[in-house]
């Protein structure tokens, strides 16, 4: 996994357009979002996630919990309101950065980078509920995205909850993702990650999917139990899955 360039990307687009790096709603490229319109989308999933949680009777405790590619912290921040403790990670540091930023002032809450290809910040069985939501699917390889199942399951305690979604198909056309590659060549080729993106409209997201029987192998595999699955929708050409996940 080329965690390096993966963080590269990342750190780019946080400081070209971070809010539509995460949440790339119609008309809101180029500083389209409004901070706080941004920042209150995440509050539906987090309901959303609380209220599932509570009908699963899970987690055991509201001690600490892990939001894992937090981005600016639009999650991580809400999660707060339900958690003694919460520390969002991401590989960025211009994300993390703004996430600091963001929630300074807000109890409870910590963010920290992550370049590691494990959590190595974090001991096994550390959090009540481990939350990762649109992320997984931007990892750069099958193997990665498996290799953060494992870690997200290591450190999720007796009692806790792990929530997270992948992409388990993708259409054809979706394959080749060639505005992505076009971005990549155009980027080696010395351009700059600004022209690409405000005046060519490239940028390097991706989309890994992983089958949903290797998803589940490497739960087994930690050793965690697979309470719920369901579809969670990401976009037209995709098949995504979210998963409930305790120990």
């Amino acid at each position: 996994m080329n965690l390096a360039s993966h963080q590269r990307d990342w750190d780019e687009l946080a400081r070209l357009d971070p809010c539509w790096a995460i949440v790339p709603a119609p008309g809101t490229r180029l500083g389209g979002w409004r901070l706080e319109e941004f920042l209150e989308t995440g509050r539906p999933d987090v309901d959303w996630l609380m209220r599932r949680a509570a009908q699963l009777g899970r987690p055991a405790h509201r001690r600490r919990a892990l939001d894992f590619g937090c981005g600016v912290g639009r999650h991580a921040r809400l999660l707060a309101e339900h958690f003694d403790r919460v520390v969002g990670v991401d590989v960025s540091e211009e994300m993390v950065r703004l996430a600091r930023h963001f929630g300074a002032g807000v109890d409870g809450l910590e963010f920290v980078v992550n370049p590691s290809e494990r959590l190595t910040a974090f001991g096994d069985g550390e959090f009540d509920l481990v939350h990762s939501r649109l992320v997984l699917q931007h990892l750069p390889s099958e193997e990665a995205v498996l290799g953060y199942v494992g870690e997200l399951a290591r450190v999720l305690s007796p009692g806790g909850l792990l929530f997270f979604q992948v992409p388990v198909a993708e259409a054809r056309r979706r394959r080749l993702q060639g505005r992505r590659r076009l971005y990549r060549a155009l980027r080696r080729c010395g351009l700059s990650a600004g022209t690409l993106y405000r005046r060519l409209d490239l940028n390097p997201i991706r989309m890994t999917s992983v089958p949903a029987e290797r998803i589940e192998d490497r739960l087994a595999a930690a050793g965690v139990e697979v309470i719920a699955s369901e579809a969670s929708p990401v976009g037209d050409g995709y098949d995504s899955r979210a998963w409930w996940v305790g120990r």
